[in-house]
Formats: C-alpha cells, structure tokens, sequence
C-alpha cells in the first residue's frame, strides 16, 4: 500500500455534497413514470440518491468495484460466535476460488474484485485476487483491552481508502468512470464487534 499508513489527516476533509437539483429532478422523474408511487420501493430512493451522487438525472452502475475486507476479532475467545476462527481463513480461500454468494454477483455484474487479508489467525499466502496487508493475526479482545492502537486503526482505514483510490485508478487507466464501490467485510466474531461499535455511536446498550 501506498502512502503514509499513520495520517487519517484525510479523514477531515468536505464530503462532496449531494447534487440537490439533480436530486428533485430524479425525484419528479419518479412521478411521471407510468407507474403507482412508490410501487418500486427502496428501489426508487437508491434511484434517487445515486442520481444525487453522481449528478446525472440517469445514473449508472455499469462499472462496479467490489472489495472484500478480512481479519479476525479477538473478541471471539469469548465464545460469542458458533464458527471457529479457522473459518475467517478458509472463507477467504472461497472468495479467492469463486465460491461465495458475492463473488456470483460480482460474475454477474462483470465487476473485479480483491479481497484484503488484514489479519487472520491462520495464515493465507498465495491465493488469486488476495491482497495480503496483515496488520496483526487478529485484534485484541477488547473486552479486556483496546482492540486496536491508533496506530494500527490508522493503518487498517487508510488500506480501506487505497483500495478505492486502486479501484479509481484501474477504471481511469481504461478511460472510464467507477460508478460504484462496494464494500464488504468478513470475519469471525465480526457481529459482536460491530455491535460493540454502535453501542457506542448511538449511546445505546447491546441489549
């Protein structure tokens, strides 16, 4: 990876706004069509913000990214999860071989997609489409202690912020545009985790 891995100084910067004009024009789109309101959904509002997005009355997403994160949690020696951390691994393995559900949409959408190996507890080396980054085997509990250092959060986020910079760069190299970045992420003990993290976002309890 490129680039200073300690700085999130990035992170600070003006999100680009959402095109408002193009915004009510997709919606008085919707109204005109022949078709009851909001027959069509979530379908309608996705419609709606990506036209926002991209600042075109009729967005597109023929060009697709998808990026894959893996890393184990240490919080699973907890016993919070049914599955062992042996399967972390072996998952990415299924990724790098075609066989998960994402990898099926990802044939069907034409788009690439890499899959980041942060960390797991067993080791992967040498698979297709496996971009080895480890930053440690797997984070720490953090029911005893921090998850991550600093350090180790700014490094796990700027690889994330590579990997769309890689995905941009790859589609402007062959003088198009990336419509969509999609992001996913896998790893045992991962749901406790991120619960963990909107306890704390949203001032709420687990429960």
């Amino acid at each position: 990876m490129n680039g200073d891995s300690s700085s999130v100084s990035w992170l600070n910067s003006a999100i680009k706004p959402l095109d408002t004009m193009t915004m009510y024009a997709a919606l008085n789109h919707q109204k005109q069509l022949t078709k009851p309101p909001g027959s069509l959904g979530k379908l309608e509002h996705v419609a709606i913000r990506l036209a926002a997005m991209q600042g075109a009355l009729f967005p597109t997403a023929d060009n697709v990214s998808i990026a894959i994160f893996a890393a184990d949690h240490g919080i699973a020696e907890e016993g919070v999860s049914l599955f062992p951390q042996s399967v972390t691994a072996e998952m990415v393995k299924n990724f790098s071989h075609g066989g998960a559900a994402i990898c099926v949409a990802a044939r069907f959408l034409n788009a690439p997609m890499t899959v980041y190996n942060l960390g797991t507890v067993s080791p992967i080396e040498g698979l297709a489409n496996v971009v080895n980054c480890e930053i440690a085997p797997q984070t720490a509990s953090f029911l005893h202690q921090p998850a991550m250092t600093e350090a180790q959060l700014a490094q796990a986020i700027n690889i994330g912020r590579q990997a769309v910079l890689s995905s941009l760069d790859k589609q402007a190299g062959q003088g198009e545009t990336l419509d969509l970045f999609i992001a996913g992420e896998m790893g045992i003990a991962n749901t406790t985790s991120a619960t963990a993290i909107a306890a704390v976002l949203l001032n709420t309890v687990p429960e």
